[in-house]
């Protein structure tokens, strides 16, 4: 049984060539609800893939699935090219890391981490060797010792991540690993996670609700939703250029200004906004007196100083201060549009800068290529 758990562990480097995984068309089923809806997924070696969505969007499922705690419906799972589907999670040779992050309560830390290695029968010199060196890149040397009662939420999961990664497995799968813990450990763990993944070369597969985490972390996001994946691409596309109101809304905060379509010129869509003439840029071409949305991110608006320079801001509208809100490093505005829409900005704050009234008229400018139609 120990010699069916994988195969024999990589060479000592720390450095391991990440599996390729392929999703194709996968679907799983309850009764008669579909939580994963065909889902298609090319993720490359190495690579560090967030799965993106809100509750009930079918990411955990997805996951599950890869791992093999769930089998699917329909459709195919290949690392490196085999098929995995009806093969059991042992035999897969992935690590995996939970929200809860599942330690032995009466195992020490060193007797956790080595759990995965003595099941594959490795010597216990060996396993000792193995489990230091992990500590250490976890940054836990001198714990090996303490019980997971005796650590910190933050430490458990450093813990859990050595456990998942001391086998050195070539996937590493990970299920909201760092929900649990507060705003500021969340923040330094994730930089960890990227080290992490910087070092060791797996492939990571993260799922989380969180935006920022994902944004942070992720070399790409598949953001899904009922079951299936609306959008991929790089961070930065995803939140620039979002392809529908949904990813625009759930990725960061955006603003939504409703509009007809007028024409294209130059590349550019021509549309009708609060009475005003604009242009935005659209993923795919739309059609004439359609009824759309502009979104703009409110950090990418900027109040007019008494002039507008057509070369880098066209769209211009006036609006009248609803709501001032300090936040230290930034201002944020609540606006409304003669029509009655709301629209934040985020202001920069500095002490040359002028905070603007509740009550007072002014007008906001924003760039063509920061006005996205949806």
């Amino acid at each position: 049984m120990k010699q069916a758990l994988g195969s024999s562990l990589p060479r000592d480097s720390n450095t391991i060539c990440g599996a390729s995984v392929y999703l194709n068309a996968l679907q799983k089923n309850y009764g008669g609800v579909s939580a994963v809806a065909g889902v298609s997924l090319d993720i490359q070696k190495g690579e560090f893939l967030t799965l993106l969505g809100p509750s009930g969007s079918g990411k955990t499922t997805t996951l599950m699935m890869i791992a093999g705690f769930e089998d699917p419906t329909a459709g195919d799972i290949t690392i490196d090219g085999k098929s995995v589907v009806g093969l059991p999670p042992y035999r897969r040779n992935i690590g995996v890391v939970f929200q809860n992050y599942a330690l032995f309560p009466h195992l020490t830390v060193a007797e956790n981490i080595g759990f995965p290695l003595k099941q594959r029968g490795v010597s216990k010199p060996e396993r000792e060797k193995l489990v230091g060196r992990t500590l250490e890149l976890v940054h836990l040397p001198g714990h090996g010792r303490r019980y997971p009662h005796q650590l910190s939420g933050g430490q458990q999961q450093r813990v859990a991540l050595a456990r998942a990664i001391v086998f050195k497995p070539q996937l590493l799968l990970m299920d909201e690993p760092l929900s649990a813990l507060d705003k500021k450990l969340r923040e330094n763990l994730q930089l960890e996670i990227r080290r992490l993944h910087a070092e060791l070369g797996i492939t990571f597969i993260l799922v989380t609700h969180d935006q920022e985490e994902a944004l942070t972390m992720s070399n790409r996001i598949a953001v899904m939703n009922d079951g299936e994946v609306v959008q991929v691409g790089r961070p930065e596309e995803l939140y620039d250029r979002p392809s529908s109101r949904f990813v625009a809304g759930f990725i960061g905060e955006s603003n939504f200004l409703p509009a007809t379509v007028r024409g294209i010129d130059n590349g550019t869509v021509l549309v009708e906004c609060e009475g005003r003439a604009m242009r935005a840029v659209s993923p795919a071409p739309p059609v004439c007196g359609a009824k759309v949305a502009l979104t703009i991110r409110p950090e990418r608006l900027h109040f007019s100083y008494g002039h507008v320079d057509s070369e880098t801001t066209v769209n211009v509208m006036t609006v009248t201060v609803a709501e001032v809100v300090f936040a230290g490093e930034r201002c944020r505005y609540l606006l409304k549009t003669d029509d009655g829409t709301s629209i934040v900005l985020r202001e920069a704050t500095s002490a040359s800068v002028r905070r603007r009234a509740v009550g007072e008229r002014t007008q906001i400018g924003w760039s063509v290529a920061d006005t996205i139609l949806v």
